[in-house]
């Protein structure tokens, strides 16, 4: 049996203080901790960990290719509480997450996508992580552009004002399918997601931007539900319900953390992507009240425009820390235009006409429109990315409103706004669609490594930042050796 003694209260081989008075146990082939404290504290030791001397040291985080992403370190314990201290700034309400606060810390950008300087990231950053850790929540915007436009093809189809352009149901059936197709590949593949790497799905609903495209899914949904080829009277109210109750549970968190929360305050997290957590609610007044109810899109549509209004009004006056959005999240300021846009189409079937309330809503959707159309700066040296799919919705949605309002306005301008936005509409999809295909099959670069999830719970200590800064890169390390 070997002995080891451990001392608290000076450097190592101090010896005792005279008033300490220590005790020991000894429990047959076990090791022995004295302490000044009269605690003593015997674990039994494995003959072959006391001959060779083994250190435990905390459980190393579990690799991607486990299937789990890595679970940092909870804090140190705290001799004098004899408890893990842990505090607001290192953890979330589920204590195993970061909180906005070390989301901001260890990540920049306007959208929090790219990991600072002097932190370490919990995977490898010169590999190529696993498919379903890189694939994000961001991906289903490719459903809202795709399903948007099925709807639009089959308000051109039914609509007075634009029977002059004689477009064939055809044309709806082909895109609603091709939507539900789109919206299913991506589900899948997300789901999957939530399967093996729940851990990266937890981080980016806790994410401070991520977590609004968790409206997205629902929102597409509802596209392909007014989209379909068949009136939406005709469909029953179990789907509509359905699709607006996780909508619902959404809003209750994500608005009362607007409200209450510190990190997460409206002020602190506001986002262009922020509009995605309040088209929801259009979305779902526009098609309730098509479905025939009365009561509940009224609901929706109320809380959608409170909270819009304060949106607005904190996207335009940003604090001066807030990041400048890059260019390459530029196509992003075109959500400015979806709220109003769908806002206006929802009071007008509400209401039962295209009146001065949702004139005024179009009118403020178009004057956004334009106004982001003549920056020419914003269209200029995009590197391509999913965030181009911002241009779609937006888009369409802006095409949808001008073609209720020429049913209700029937002029030659009116129409050929109409016919002019929707063109533009349809152009822009399909570039950003061939554009999609070309970087996910042909580039192989759509989906790089997802850093944004890859950070510890707590922020890396000084040496350990140090070491970081210290350790040659791949590339500097293959020269040096070279040379």
């Amino acid at each position: 049996m070997e002995n080891i003694h451990v001392r608290t209260d000076g450097e190592p081989g101090c010896a005792l203080p005279s008033e300490a008075h220590s005790f020991s146990g000894d429990i047959g082939g076990g090791t022995t901790i004295e302490t000044p404290f009269s605690v003593s504290l015997s674990v039994p030791a494995s003959p072959m960990e006391t001959k060779i001397g083994v250190h435990h040291p905390a459980m190393p985080l579990r690799q991607a290719r486990q299937h789990s992403l890595p679970s940092p370190e909870l804090p140190a314990a705290d001799p004098e509480r004899g408890s893990a201290n842990i505090s607001e700034e290192d953890t979330d309400e589920d204590h195993d997450v970061p909180t906005a606060g070390r989301y901001f810390a260890a990540l920049e950008g306007a959208e929090l996508d790219t990991l600072r300087s002097t932190e370490v990231a919990v995977l490898p950053k010169d590999e190529l992580w696993p498919f379903l850790l890189r694939f994000p929540i961001s991906a289903f915007g490719m459903c809202l552009g795709v399903s948007s436009q099925a709807m639009l093809w089959k308000t051109l189809e039914s609509e007075p004002s634009m029977a002059f352009l004689r477009v064939r149901p055809a044309a709806n059936h082909v895109l609603w399918w091709v939507s539900v197709a789109l919206t299913a590949v991506v589900s899948i593949v997300y789901l999957l997601k939530v399967v093996f790497y729940f851990e990266a799905v937890r981080r980016e609903f806790h994410h401070p931007v991520r977590v609004n495209f968790f409206f997205a899914p629902w929102v597409a949904c509802l596209f392909l539900v007014k989209g379909v080829p068949l009136p939406e009277w005709e469909i029953h109210h179990v789907f509509w319900y359905l699709l607006m109750a996780p909508i619902l549970c959404l809003d209750l968190k994500i608005y009362g953390q607007w409200m209450s929360s510190g990190e997460r305050r409206l002020s602190k997290v506001a986002n262009p992507s922020n509009h995605l957590a309040v088209v929801g609610n259009f979305v779902g007044a526009l098609l309730g009240a098509r479905m025939g109810l009365r009561e509940l899109p009224i609901f929706f549509f109320a809380v959608g425009l409170a909270h819009y209004a304060v949106l607005f009004v904190t996207l335009y006056q940003r604090l001066p820390t807030n990041m400048q959005l890059p260019k390459e999240l530029h196509p992003v300021f075109f959500l400015f235009v979806a709220a109003p846009s769908v806002a206006s189409m929802a009071w007008a079937r509400i209401s039962g006409e295209f009146n001065n309330s949702a004139k005024l809503l179009y009118f403020i959707s178009l004057f956004l429109y334009v106004s982001l159309v003549v920056r020419v700066n914003l269209f200029r040296g995009l590197r391509f990315s999913l965030a181009w799919w911002a241009y779609t919705f937006p888009m369409t949605s802006a095409a949808l409103a001008t073609v209720l309002y020429a049913s209700e306005v029937n002029n030659m301008v009116t129409q050929m706004l109409a016919v002019g936005l929707s063109g533009i509409a349809v152009v822009t999809v399909i570039g950003v669609l061939a554009t999609t295909v070309y970087h996910a099959f042909v580039c192989g670069d759509l989906f790089p490594n997802d850093v944004s999830i890859a950070i510890t719970q707590k922020r890396p200590k000084f040496s350990n930042i140090l070491a970081h800064l210290r350790s040659p890169t791949p590339a500097s390390s293959s020269s040096s050796s070279s040379s």
